[in-house]
C-alpha cells in the first residue's frame, strides 16, 4: 500500500466565489461545503485569472498562465500539450480517473488520466458519456438532455423536467462513487470530479428551483459606469451577454442558479462522505457569473461576479499542514497544480508557474505575490476575440484595476469599502497616486508581450494588430 494521499479534486462550472454560505451568502445553503471550508483552508481572494472555461480548465491542469498556455477566449483550434497535473500524478503510480466535463482538444484525449466518464455538458459537441447515459435511459425523447428549452449559456432559469437521476449533477454523483467502489486498493487514487453546473442552462431539480422562488433574492449591483438601461430591455436574446431583465426573468434566473449550487452541495455531501480519510480534498470552479451584475451575464469579465472564485483545500488527516485557516492573500488556479504536487512528495515541473500554496499555510512565506494578473479574449495564438470582454485586470483582492483592450477605457475599485465594484474611483482626484502605480504595474505586466499592449512606458489598445471577431459553441 502506498503511503501517499488520495486527491479528490471537484470543480463546478461558473461558480461565484460569494456563493458559498459560509462566504456571508444572505440565502443559498452549501451546508457540506461550509463544513469543508471549516475544516480545512478557504482562501477569500482566490480567482480566476482568465475567467472563461477553456483558458481556466488549461491553467489547472497544466499550472500556467492563459498566455503561455496558449489560449485567452474559449476555442478548440488550439490543443493542450505538455506537463498536465493528472499525467505526472499518474507517471508516480495513481490511479487517475476523470468524472464530467475536460473542455479540452482534442475532444477525448486523456491528458494524463487512466479512464473517463467524460462530458463536457449537455450540447451537441461535448455530451459524450452522459447524452448516451440519458439517451439509454430516456428512450423516445430525442436530446432528452434538452427537452426543457432552457439553453446553453441562456438566462432563462426553470425546473429540471426529467427524474432527478438523469440530471448531469446525479449522474457525475454516481460515475465518481463508482470508481471509489471499484478503484484498485493498492495505489492511491486521483479523482477530479467535473460537474457542469450552476454553468447555465440553470435548470437544477423543482425543489431546490421552487426552494429559492420562495424567498427574496435580491437584485444585482449595477454601478453607473456599467449600466445600460433604467429598465428591462424587451426582446433580449436569451444569450446576450448584457442582461436587463425584468424582475420575475432575474428572479426565475436567480432561483435556478442558486438551486444549481444547492443541489450540487447535497450531492457532493455524498461523495464527501464515501473518499477514504487519507484524501486532499480540494474544491473549486473553472469561473463565476455575473448573474445580472453591472448589467452583464455569462463570464469573461474582469469584475467580481466574473472573476472571483471559491476555493477550499482540506489536506488529509495527520497531515502537518495546519488547518481551520482563512487566508487573505491573492491565489488562483494555476496554483493548484504546485501544491498538489508538494504535498504528495512530487517534484514541480519546470514548465508551472503558479505557487504552492502550502508553505503559504504553513506560514513559511514572508513575501507573497502582490496581485494576480488576469486577461481575457484579447487575440493570442488565434485565439477569440471579444470586444465586450477583451481586458486586462490586476487585483490583490482589496483593490482592483481594469483596462479594455479594445478601447483603452480604465476602471479602478477599492473592494475593502466597495465590494460589489459600484463605485469607479479611476477619475478620484484623491485616488491617481493609486491609479498610476496599478496602470504602471500592467504597463511593466504586458511590456514584451506579442500583442504589443505596451511599449514599456504606456498602454496601446488593440495592440498592434486589428482585432478578429470569432464565436464558438458551449462555452
Amino acid at each position: 500500500m502506498s503511503e501517499r494521499p488520495n486527491i479528490l479534486l471537484i470543480m463546478t462550472d461558473q461558480q461565484r466565489g460569494d456563493c458559498l454560505g459560509i462566504d456571508g451568502h444572505p440565502v443559498l445553503q452549501t451546508a457540506h461545503l461550509d463544513a469543508l471550508a471549516a475544516e480545512g483552508i478557504r482562501f477569500r481572494r482566490a480567482y480566476s485569472a482568465c475567467p472563461l472555461c477553456m483558458p481556466a480548465r488549461r491553467t489547472l491542469m497544466t499550472g500556467r498562465t492563459a498566455a503561455s498556455n496558449g489560449l485567452v477566449g474559449n476555442t478548440s483550434n488550439i490543443p493542450l500539450e505538455g506537463v498536465t497535473l493528472p499525467g505526472e500524478l499518474r507517471k508516480a503510480g495513481y490511479q487517475t480517473h476523470l468524472v464530467g466535463k475536460l473542455h479540452l482538444f482534442p475532444l477525448r484525449k486523456r491528458y494524463g488520466f487512466d479512464s473517463m466518464d467524460w462530458s463536457d455538458g449537455p450540447y451537441k459537441s461535448g455530451g459524450g458519456d452522459y447524452a448516451t447515459f440519458v439517451q439509454r435511459e430516456a428512450p423516445g425523447i430525442p436530446k432528452a438532455d434538452r427537452a426543457h428549452g432552457a439553453t446553453t449559456n441562456s438566462w432563462i432559469g426553470r425546473p429540471w423536467h426529467l427524474d432527478d437521476r438523469l440530471h448531469f449533477t446525479n449522474w457525475a454523483t454516481d460515475r465518481a462513487l463508482e470508481f471509489l467502489d471499484t478503484r484498485d486498493p493498492t495505489t492511491p487514487f486521483f479523482l477530479k470530479v467535473s460537474y457542469f453546473h450552476p454553468h447555465t442552462p440553470c435548470t437544477p431539480p423543482e425543489y431546490y428551483f421552487n426552494l429559492y422562488m420562495d424567498q427574496d433574492l435580491g437584485e444585482p449591483y449595477i454601478g453607473s459606469h456599467s449600466r445600460i438601461s433604467e429598465g428591462p430591455i424587451p426582446g433580449l436574446p436569451v444569450r446576450s451577454k448584457r442582461c436587463a431583465l425584468s424582475y420575475s426573468q432575474m428572479k426565475q434566473l436567480r432561483a435556478g442558479y442558486y438551486g444549481c449550487i444547492h443541489h450540487l452541495d447535497d450531492q457532493i455531501g455524498r461523495l464527501l462522505a464515501s473518499v477514504p480519510r487519507d484524501t486532499i480534498v480540494v474544491f473549486t470552479s473553472d469561473h463565476g457569473e455575473m448573474l445580472g451584475d453591472q448589467q452583464y451575464f455569462q463570464k469573461g469579465q474582469a469584475f467580481e461576479g466574473s472573476a472571483r472564485i471559491p476555493f477550499l483545500i482540506k489536506f488529509q488527516e495527520h497531515s502537518d499542514i495546519p488547518q481551520n485557516q482563512v487566508r487573505d492573500e491573492p491565489v488562483e488556479l494555476m496554483d493548484i497544480m504546485p501544491t498538489l504536487l508538494e504535498a504528495v512528495g512530487l517534484p514541480i515541473p519546470e514548465s508551472v508557474e503558479g505557487r504552492s500554496l502550502i508553505p503559504l499555510a504553513r506560514g513559511e512565506v514572508n513575501e507573497w505575490r502582490e496581485y494576480i494578473h488576469g486577461e481575457a479574449a484579447h487575440r493570442n495564438a488565434g485565439t477569440e476575440y471579444e470586444p465586450d470582454i477583451a481586458s486586462h485586470f490586476l487585483t490583490d483582492g482589496r483593490r482592483k484595476y481594469i483596462w479594455r483592450s479594445d478601447s483603452g477605457r480604465e476602471l479602478f475599485f477599492d473592494l475593502e469599502k466597495d465590494p460589489h465594484e459600484l463605485k469607479d474611483l479611476v477619475d478620484d482626484s484623491d485616488r491617481q497616486a493609486e491609479v498610476k502605480r496599478w496602470r504602471t504595474r500592467l504597463v511593466n505586466e504586458l511590456n514584451g508581450r506579442p500583442e504589443g499592449f505596451s511599449n514599456g512606458r504606456t498602454l496601446s489598445p488593440y495592440g498592434d494588430t486589428p482585432p478578429a471577431v470569432l464565436g464558438g459553441e458551449g462555452a
